[in-house]
């Protein structure tokens, strides 16, 4: 035993494996367990706890056992069991597989395993296996159940691209257009509060409308018009009918808005208004949207970053 010399917790695990060995041999042989603990440079505990191993499990009890679980060791659901709970849960909402409500929660995840496996979890042990699967907490984007998935894929890989091609060879400009209705009681946005007591914006009681129309394109070009009245629909194919050697009409597929950068400019003068607007009557909340496309007009870096949407980005795609 001579040979093992240093503190025995800095040795590697196989020289520890020997050292606990060494020591139950020489507790056998009548040495005391204060000179073992002596001799190896451990606590009189540890000879204690390795006497205690071996009389209770024999030498195995003895080897060096890695701390700590390897990845997957002790998963209560099999490999196979998780990988069909992930997919289960990015393919289909808690409705579809007969639980209630459309977005995913640790507990309705928890409820699922329990419908598959007859196993429960607390919330916090699905959030381990979340995190293991990779899956984040994140807003989900709406889309209309009506929306035909085969007519977005035509458009994404057939009509865009030959649209996009004629008007190159054509030396054209694409327009993307919307319309957009502004209401006088329309509140968007939030404000700071006191806790406990929500703030009141104070703003005509009555009640009035305006719509606007704008157009752009990706080199930062935008058009509008804002209007109170309707357009009746006949007026408008007589003036395309009128103008078709200037204009050619597409549309986007149908119930599928998110494909429309236009769209952004909506949603940036429904956020921006609220910051500016407390007209009285039609013509003044006119009067502001109409500053609201002029100041645009003046800001094409603006009208391009549009453009970067995440779901818009294929119109910049060659």
């Amino acid at each position: 035993m001579s040979g093992l010399v240093g503190d025995a917790r800095t040795w590697s695990p196989d020289a520890q494996e020997a050292v606990r060995l060494l020591a139950v041999s020489a507790l056998m042989e009548g040495r005391d367990r204060a000179e073992v603990a002596a001799l190896f440079k451990v606590s009189v505990r540890a000879v204690d706890n390795w006497w205690t191993r071996w009389q209770t499990g024999g030498r195995d009890a003895l080897l060096s056992r890695t701390r700590g679980r390897r990845v997957g060791e002790h998963q209560v659901l099999s490999e196979a069991e998780q990988a069909a709970v992930r997919q289960a849960v990015l393919d289909h909402t808690p409705s579809g597989l007969g639980l209630s409500g459309q977005l995913w929660t640790r507990s309705l995840i928890g409820e699922l395993i329990f419908k598959l496996y007859r196993i429960r979890f607390t919330e916090p042990g699905v959030g381990k296996y979340l995190k293991r699967w990779g899956l984040m907490f994140q807003r989900p984007d709406k889309r209309a159940i009506e929306q035909d998935p085969e007519a977005v894929r035509v458009w994404h890989e057939e009509s865009w691209p030959a649209i996009r091609a004629q008007a190159k060879a054509e030396r054209g400009e694409v327009l993307f257009a919307d319309q957009v209705g502004i209401r006088s009681d329309q509140v968007t946005g939030r404000t700071w509060g006191a806790r406990g007591s929500t703030p009141v914006v104070r703003r005509t009681g009555n009640r009035f409308l305006v719509k606007a129309m704008s157009a752009i394109s990706t080199k930062g070009r935008m058009h509008f018009m804002v209007f109170t009245e309707s357009f009746d629909s006949k007026t408008v194919r007589a003036w395309l009918a009128d103008h078709k050697d200037q204009v050619e009409l597409h549309f986007l597929p149908s119930y599928s808005p998110e494909l429309n950068p236009d769209e952004l400019v909506n949603a940036d003068l429904e956020r921006s208004l609220p910051h500016t607007h407390r007209a009285r009557n039609q013509a003044e909340l006119a009067s502001e949207t109409r500053r609201f496309f002029h100041r645009r007009q003046r800001q094409p870096h603006i009208v391009r970053g549009y453009f970067g949407g995440r779901h818009v980005r294929y119109i910049l795609d060659e």
